[in-house]
This record gives C-alpha cells, sequence and structure tokens, in this order.
C-alpha cells in the first residue's frame, strides 16, 4: 500500500525504532514535518496517511482521492474532520493507553513539586538563602503532605485511572467528576459534580477530551470555587483552561499554583498570555507529558498493529463521528 507519514519528527527525536511500522508498510515515505500545501501534495495518490497533529481538513480529503486510512499517533482527532472523513470512506484509526505510565509520571512531578516548593527551595539557594542562613534547614516556603488530600479527576479513562491509582500510594483520595458527555452513563462508578469536585479537591488533574462541553471549563467562575490551596494539573487539552482566567487566579491567589503541559496554541507565539510572565507557582511544560522514550516507541508499534489490522480486513480502534 502506498504510505506516507507526514509528521515523523513530532513522535521521534531520533531514538526510536520505524522498523514495526516499515514491516506492514515497506513502501512508505517519511517526512519530518510538513506544511498545508506540502501535506495536499503528498497525500495524493496515497493510500495510507500516518500523521501526529496534521490537519485534515474537507480540502485535504478532496486532493486524497485514493486514501483509504489515516491513522493518528495520539488518542485525541481534534485535528481531523470526522464528517469529511466519513463522506470520503476513509477509517480513522487511533491508538490508545500507549503512555500512561509517561503521563502518570510527569502528574505526579508536578503534584510534587509544587507541594514541596522544590522550585522556590532550588531558586533560594542558587540566591545563597541557605548558605547565608543560620540554621541546619531552610523553611522558608510552605510544604504540605499529601497523604488524606482529595485528588479530583476530571476524564475518567485509561490515563485518569492510572493517575488515580499511582495517587494512591501516597494516600490520597479520589473524586472523580461526572462526565460531560450526557451519552455516556455513569451508573458503574460514584461520582460527583463539577462544581462539588472543584470546592472538593486539593489537586486537579484533566484528562479529559476537548470537546463543546468542556471548551473553558476552568474560567473565572471555576477558580472561583476552588480552594485557594488547591493545585490544576492539566495534560489534556490545552482548550480545556482559559488562560487569562489562569493568569487571575494565580496572580489573585484563587488557588496556589497549576502545571500546564498543553496550550491551545502548540508552539505557542511569543505574545501568548502564558508566556509573557514568570510565577514562581505555575509550571510550563512544552506538551511532554505523554513523551517517555518508551511511550513513542510504544505509539509507532500501536501504528504499525492499526495499519496490520486494517490490511486483514478487521480494523482496530476505529474513531467515528457517533462515538465522539
Amino acid at each position: 500500500m502506498h504510505a506516507v507519514f507526514l509528521d515523523y519528527k513530532t513522535v521521534d527525536a531520533g531514538d526510536l525504532d520505524l522498523e514495526s511500522i516499515r514491516a506492514v508498510l515497506p513502501e512508505i515515505k517519511v517526512y519530518p514535518y510538513s506544511t498545508e500545501a506540502e501535506v495536499l501534495d503528498r497525500i495524493q495518490g496515497i493510500e495510507v496517511a500516518i500523521a501526529n497533529k496534521i490537519e485534515f481538513d474537507s480540502k485535504v480529503f478532496d486532493y486524497a482521492d485514493k486514501l483509504r486510512l489515516i491513522c493518528v499517533t495520539a488518542t485525541g482527532t481534534n485535528n481531523i474532520d470526522l464528517d469529511s472523513a466519513e463522506k470520503a470512506g476513509v477509517t480513522i484509526c487511533n491508538i490508545r493507553d500507549y503512555c500512561t505510565e509517561s503521563v502518570t509520571q510527569h502528574v505526579l512531578l508536578s503534584i510534587l513539586s509544587l507541594s514541596h516548593s522544590y522550585f522556590d527551595y532550588m531558586h533560594s539557594i542558587q540566591r545563597g538563602e541557605w548558605q547565608e542562613g543560620s540554621g541546619f534547614s531552610l523553611l522558608e516556603h510552605p510544604i504540605k503532605e499529601l497523604s488524606g488530600k482529595k485528588l479530583g479527576i476530571v476524564g475518567f479513562g485509561v490515563l485518569g485511572k492510572g493517575v488515580a491509582k499511582a495517587a494512591s500510594i501516597l494516600g490520597m483520595e479520589t473524586l472523580i467528576c461526572e462526565s460531560f458527555n450526557p451519552d455516556k452513563p455513569d451508573g458503574s462508578l460514584h461520582r460527583v459534580g463539577f462544581d462539588e469536585l472543584l470546592r472538593e479537591s486539593d489537586v486537579v488533574s484533566l484528562h479529559c477530551p476537548l470537546t463543546e462541553e468542556t471548551d473553558d471549563i476552568f474560567n473565572d467562575d471555576a477558580f472561583e470555587k476552588m480552594k485557594s490551596s488547591a493545585i490544576l494539573i492539566n495534560t489534556a487539552r490545552g482548550g480545556l483552561v482559559n488562560d487569562q482566567a489562569l493568569i487571575k487566579a494565580i496572580e489573585n491567589k484563587s488557588i496556589a499554583g497549576a502545571a500546564i503541559d498543553v496550550l491551545d496554541q502548540e508552539p505557542p507565539d511569543s505574545d501568548h498570555p502564558l508566556m509573557q510572565k514568570d510565577y514562581k507557582n505555575l509550571i510550563i511544560t512544552p506538551h511532554i507529558a505523554w513523551a517517555a522514550r518508551e511511550s513513542r516507541q510504544r505509539a509507532l508499534d500501536r501504528i504499525a498493529d492499526n495499519v496490520e489490522a486494517f490490511q486483514r480486513g478487521k480494523p482496530i480502534n476505529v474513531v467515528k463521528p457517533k462515538a465522539l
């Protein structure tokens, strides 16, 4: 099958093995990145397209007259016009449960760094405060135990469950938010409403998709309902959190801190609101929660599994518009 990988370097930093994909697509053409114009050129005559963050709009499907399968090296498919894909008869497959360990590590790192004032103490040493002090221990910044604290999880899929399991080892109690999808049954789990979760949680960790229902759910109103001692962790989608509302909450001390791994624009422009000022209790990382080498290799291998299943006529991990 004629195939193309349109943005390979968004997955591989030079430390991965592409052989699992080459085994099922021997003639695949691999491009590090592709502009919008290059996508239209490279997609023509192609049956299988693999991509991470490439936008597939109706125009792409008009050009891709032979396209049969798109494999996304991610779980989310916000970058694909699913209605146009369905009309064009193109199967869309994503990958699932490939980076749970990596994301869980990142969430725990974020919680521990903020609750233990880790970076504040590093900066204190850099400023010579410990060296010039009188005591054996520097106690300038607050440190909180996590045992007995409540972790609110918004989005209790594979990632949310992984984070809950890890947090339980630290003695944290989990609160699970009600689904924002009105068609998704919640009967098997005890869940709490979003407002209750905001009021009760000491830490809130986001793992839900970005939909019409979840867009900007963390706005001024949401931050006002949170504890002033609470921490927000977002490793899901940037659009879940309103940037201006977050800045206001940090500056007004409506919350104790936040760790943000995803933005509404990636990479951000230099004038992005969150790039304008450093806050000691706001950690921003460049969308790396998922990016352990093992997770990225697993992503490629799962893509190979998707392609092979499609070739056998039994596709797996198929994303349908009605399922979103």
